[in-house]
Order: structure tokens, then C-alpha cells, then sequence
């Protein structure tokens, strides 16, 4: 598999505000495979059908892996707005999905466990480079630009994106 990297130093094509949005999953039963399985399974297809839908808010993701136990994924979003009414809309996979995990969780004896972090940040609280990457983090999400065109320095990028809000 080749990967394809983006030469010289850039930043991510962002202006304003964004969400970022950690979630992860980890097991703590090894053995509860019922537990902690459909809840595994469901993050793919959520994350598809977000993908699939350019109205959905969702920028990008990237999914990490801490140890054979820990499963994280960094989504990038365009407004909590959004990010919020995907956690509630009863015809997507997130409602059912979070309603299963409950049910499986008051049974399951604390065998997985569920977290999530939501960061609102405003422009000019966040600035990025990427020197000789494959597209990587919120670069990946909503793509690159060379650095020149908002600073050479994080000060600049930073003072940049405080211009622009």
C-alpha cells in the first residue's frame, strides 16, 4: 500500500471554528466477547454512513490504537449542531447502537467501557503543520496548504486565525 505524501510544509485548509470529537472504546473483560463485540462493530458503520453523507458535519476521522485493549477515534466537525443531532436522530446508526450498548452494559458486569471527549474550539485557539506527511489529523480532514499563506510560524497561524473570526 502506498502511501502518498504531501511534500514541504503545510497546514490544514481550515478557517473558524471546528469540533473535535474523541471517542473510544475499551475492553475490560477480554473474554465477554458479547459484550464488547456489537459495540466494536458499530463504529464502522456509523463512521460510514457519516462519510457517505457530506451534509452530516463530519470533516474527518482517524482511528488510533492505544493496546489490544483501547480503540480511539478522533473525528474532526464542522459544528456541534450537527454533531449533536447525529447523536440523536432515531432513522441512524448512532441512537439504536448507544441503545444496545446500554441494554448489553446494565448485564455486562462493566465488561467494555464507552468514553468520549468533545473539544469546541474557535479560531485562532488552534493551528496546525505538516512537514513531508501523508494527509494526517485535520489536514486530512478538510485537506492542505502550503504554510506561507497563513504564517511560517504557529504565532503567525495562530494570530492568522484570529484575523479571520
Amino acid at each position: 500500500m502506498s502511501v502518498q505524501i504531501v511534500p514541504g510544509r503545510n497546514t490544514a485548509a481550515v478557517e473558524g471554528d471546528i469540533v473535535v470529537f474523541h471517542i473510544g472504546l475499551r475492553l475490560n473483560r477480554l473474554r465477554a466477547i458479547s459484550s464488547w463485540l456489537p459495540a466494536l462493530r458499530s463504529m464502522p458503520r456509523m463512521l460510514r454512513e457519516l462519510s457517505e453523507d457530506k451534509d452530516s458535519g463530519l470533516l474527518g476521522f482517524k482511528i488510533l490504537y492505544g493496546s489490544p485493549r483501547d480503540f480511539y477515534i478522533v473525528q474532526y466537525w464542522a459544528d456541534k449542531e450537527r454533531l449533536l443531532a447525529y447523536a440523536y436522530q432515531q432513522d441512524k446508526q448512532h441512537r439504536p447502537a448507544w441503545a444496545a450498548f446500554n441494554r448489553r452494559a446494565r448485564n455486562g458486569k462493566q465488561a467494555v467501557g464507552i468514553w468520549h471527549e468533545t473539544y469546541i474550539v474557535q479560531a485562532g485557539n488552534y493551528e496546525t503543520v505538516y512537514v513531508d506527511m501523508p494527509a494526517y489529523g485535520l489536514g486530512a480532514a478538510t485537506g492542505h496548504v502550503p504554510v506561507g499563506r497563513r504564517g511560517e510560524t504557529s504565532a503567525e497561524r495562530l494570530e492568522a486565525g484570529k484575523k479571520k473570526k
